[in-house]
């Protein structure tokens, strides 16, 4: 799983450099408006050679995009695939070849470059040449393997040419089932972030179409934009998919959800159908019930296969800058052959997936989200900036981090111990799922917040603050201190926090300290962190009154040192439910004229122990502690 977790980061890479895309495809469409009228004959030509001049130098794009990609925006790295370019053009143009550098070498050369860079980025010379140690080794060595790459390329650049538009043709001798299997293998490589990898070779490798100025272009995207009449096959069948079908998934997910949650789940899930209609960005829909009906995502993802083979006999052609949506389909329908015939064929991909997926999530009671309090995704509300320190703690915190980047719906990460991950705390903090590839190569899922949880997560690394993280106390839910059926802990006079409403008779600790106080009764319990805060642990409301060991038992002792989810106090749930007001469980801090501001995850369930269920940062810096 190692080879996989890097291949993941290889196809992050990947999708870097098709950002510039749709610049390009929406200067070729506007290109096409009559701009005599409004007295700009010259805009048309203008614009055709922007978008030209994009696609001319997007091997370029693709050596600085990939590079950048797999070493985290190293600019050395960057610097070392642009001279590479440069060096691989100037030598290749001179050869009586003619060999014209294509996105295989761009992408070839980034590879070369971020390899190169994260292999010499430390290296250490003597000190008289120190100066060309380190990073700025790079682009020096980058130089000598382009040199050799290039002067490689002259001889076997005709060779490889032939092959490639030899392998369009095989490719093309499969007919509709090589674009179904395609299509199937596509979607199934969404699931570990791949599928940029199997992509790039049919959408930038295979084929060869010569254009009117003689220019040789690869692969079905670029041909499809050059004006060639056989591309677009490998990219028209995605669209019924993403404008429709996962539109269909998200209603049937919305008509399906409990009705107290009903409201919530379609305000998320209209969301998440506009986005897959728009743009295609198709996860946070997936992701709802791929992990918890894979065998329906394989369904998913066959269908997918023979909705792209239904296009490919159908003969429509169509292609997209960025991914199949709405947006895209407007923009380049001027190029498509038959694409209006995607409409009516989307519109009946979407009647089979509604009524598919209302009848199997209802048939074998498949728990997407709405259908039970634990599985529902949450409405963000511009609290990213609150969230992400606590996501950040989930995920280990920034000690566990090695590597954190973002692609357009997850974040990718490779950590030191995966065995730290808190899984339940990330789905309780907004994330669909976390994949692990091995190797400490873990994918959270966010949907389309990613990169700004990612930016979020940078800025709370680096910022110098002493921040006390909180744990769950117990099993249940998690309630607003204001929930609290009693004036004192509702009114905030004790302290600053939030409640609990316990499933489990079970007290363990939030944080790492020491114990200060047991109540005679043991009903309540106080623990002092190492930054000095006061934490008053109290089990239910009115419960003074219930002595006895039949009610609570501490298996703790004043002065003892505690650690998150250490078993603090254990009572009878079902005698303090019958005996007391409220099995309302506040968590306040006594002395929160300490605490500069504070951060709360969504009030619902959570685990005994759970992390991120709540953050302080203190008014100065003590140190110590669980602090980040």
């Amino acid at each position: 799983m190692t080879f996989i977790g890097s291949l993941q980061q290889l196809g992050r890479a990947f999708m870097l450099p098709m950002i510039v895309l749709p610049g390009a495809a929406v200067f070729l469409s506007l290109s096409q408006l009559p701009w005599d009228y409004i007295g700009l004959p010259g805009m048309p030509a203008h614009l055709q050679a922007a978008s030209e001049i994009i696609f001319m130098y997007l091997p370029f794009i693709f050596a600085l995009g990939v590079a950048l990609g797999l070493t985290g925006n190293a600019l050395a790295a960057g610097m070392a695939s642009l001279i590479g370019m440069i060096i691989y053009t100037g030598i290749t143009g001179s050869a009586d070849a003619g060999i014209e550098p294509t996105v295989m070498i761009g992408a070839i050369i980034g590879i070369i470059s971020g390899i190169s860079h994260e292999r010499f980025k430390d290296l250490r010379l003597p000190e008289y040449i120190q100066f060309f140690g380190g990073p700025r080794f790079v682009p020096l060595f980058v130089s000598f393997i382009a040199l050799l790459f290039s002067i490689g390329m002259i001889n076997v650049a005709p060779y490889l040419e032939a092959l490639l538009v030899k392998l369009g043709d095989i490719v093309a001798s499969g007919g509709g089932f090589g674009v179904f299997l395609y299509g199937f293998i596509h979607r199934i490589l969404v699931v570990f972030g791949l599928h940029h990898l199997v992509s790039h070779v049919f959408w930038f490798q295979i084929g060869g179409y010569e254009t009117e100025a003689g220019n040789m272009v690869y692969g079905d995207l670029p041909r499809f934009f050059a004006g060639d009449p056989t591309a677009g096959s490998f990219m028209a069948g995605l669209y019924p998919t993403m404008m429709f079908a996962l539109p269909a998934i998200a209603f049937a997910i919305i008509h399906e959800a409990r009705e107290d949650l009903k409201p919530k789940i379609r305000k998320t899930f209209l969301y998440a159908a506009l986005a897959s209609f728009l743009t295609g960005v198709t996860e946070p829909v997936e992701f709802a019930f791929l992990f918890v009906a894979p065998y329906l995502y394989v369904v998913h993802a066959i269908l997918s296969g023979i909705i792209m083979w239904v296009t490919y006999e159908l003969g429509i052609l169509h292609g997209f800058s960025f991914s199949a949506g709405a947006i895209d389909f407007v923009i380049n329908e001027h190029l498509a052959t038959r694409g209006w015939l995607l409409i009516p064929i989307g519109i009946v991909v979407g009647i089979v997936y509604y009524v598919l997926f209302r009848w199997a999530i209802r048939r074998f009671r498949i728990p997407t989200p709405g259908r039970e309090e634990g599985s529902q995704l949450d409405e963000w509300a511009g609290d990213i900036p609150y969230r992400a320190p606590l996501i950040l703690q989930a995920i280990g915190g920034k000690q566990n981090i090695i590597q954190m980047e973002s692609c357009i719906t997850r974040l990718r990460l490779k950590v030191s111990n995966e065995k730290v991950l808190d899984i339940n705390a990330l789905r309780n903090l907004g994330a669909a799922g976390v994949i692990r590839l091995g190797g400490g190569h873990v994918q959270v899922v966010f949907g389309t917040y990613s990169e700004l949880i990612r930016e979020e997560m940078m800025k709370a690394i680096h910022r110098d603050q002493a921040q006390v993280l909180f744990h769950s106390p117990m099993q249940g839910r998690m309630i607003p201190l204001e929930e609290v059926p009693d004036p004192i802990f509702a009114g905030k006079l004790v302290g600053q926090g939030v409640a609990f409403l316990p499933d489990r008779g079970e007290l363990v600790s939030p944080v790492k300290g020491t114990v200060i106080h047991i109540y005679p009764t043991m009903h309540a319990i106080g623990i002092k962190t190492e930054e000095g805060l006061e934490v008053l642990l109290h089990i239910g409301i009115d419960t003074s009154k219930l002595a006895g060991k039949s009610y609570f038992q501490a298996v703790v002792k004043e002065g003892d040192e505690v650690t998150p989810g250490m078993l603090l106090i254990r009572f009878n749930l079902q005698k303090v439910r019958k005996e007391s007001k409220s099995l309302a469980t506040p968590m306040v801090i006594t002395n929160s004229d300490r605490v500069r501001s504070w951060r709360f995850a969504p009030f619902k369930a959570v685990k005994k122990g759970q992390s991120s269920v709540m953050s302080v940062v203190l008014k100065e810096s003590n140190g110590g502690g669980e602090t980040q």
